[in-house]
């Protein structure tokens, strides 16, 4: 950047693209190591061993936790501040105040970019320091899988522990008291007076009415009445 204008400054900064912030992120590589590998500078990854060299935790040595790009900060294990309610939280630090004691090779892309006009010696180096390195990385990683899966376990058993408590063991006088208790009572049988049988009155069927046919006039009546006439 030519300008020297600070506002100009910053403003190319924050509207920097992120692959220009990355390289922005660069801190100076102790004695050894700038002899090592002939460079003064390289951008902090998450792994590697510093020392802050500026502040109130200067000569504070541990392994970076995480990188904020977008903030252009590091945190450092150890480095924390409390907050008003009490929590602590990592403090985020600038990659300009520290030094970097020991590099992150378990990166190829990384490696590369490190091994770049050296001699063969020093790069067989790199690549054994390298593999003890990823061999470390491996051995964490199953001792944290290991923590885990224990922290499970327990939880689990938590759980059923509060589901279904231990019942306590009851001496066997106990025992038979409670039963004898519990047996229900023998029922009282109540003679209820016999009630008067209701008399069933049987309905006669209802006779059928014959029709009464009109009587025949006889002829013979008839016949005598006018004999008698003449």
């Amino acid at each position: 950047m030519k300008t020297t204008n600070p506002g100009k400054q910053r403003k190319a900064f924050f509207n920097a693209p992120l692959h220009k912030k990355r390289k922005m992120m660069s801190s100076h590589l102790e004695e050894n190591l700038l002899l090592k590998y002939d460079k003064r500078s390289s951008p902090v990854v998450k792994g590697d061993t510093v020392r802050v060299m500026r502040g109130s935790f200067k000569g504070h040595e541990d392994k970076v936790v995480s990188v904020n790009i977008k903030k252009n900060t590091i945190n450092i294990e150890g480095i924390t501040m409390a907050k008003a309610d009490g929590n602590k939280i990592p403090k985020p630090i600038h990659p300009s105040n520290v030094v970097i004691t020991k590099l992150n090779l378990t990166d190829k892309w990384r490696r590369s970019k490190l091994e770049r006009d050296l001699s063969e010696d020093t790069k067989k180096e790199i690549e054994k320091e390298a593999e003890e390195q990823i061999k470390e990385a491996e051995k964490e990683q199953k001792r944290l899988e290991e923590e885990l899966a224990k922290q499970e376990a327990e939880k689990e058993k938590e759980e059923i522990g509060e589901e279904e408590p231990e019942k306590p063991v009851e001496k066997p006088k106990e025992q038979a008291k409670k039963t004898e208790e519990a047996k229900p009572a023998p029922k009282k049988t109540e003679t209820k007076p016999k009630t008067e049988e209701k008399k069933t009155t049987t309905k006669k069927p209802a006779e059928k009415t014959e029709k009464k046919t009109p009587a025949k006039k006889s002829t013979t009546n008839k016949n005598t009445t006018k004999k008698e006439e003449k």
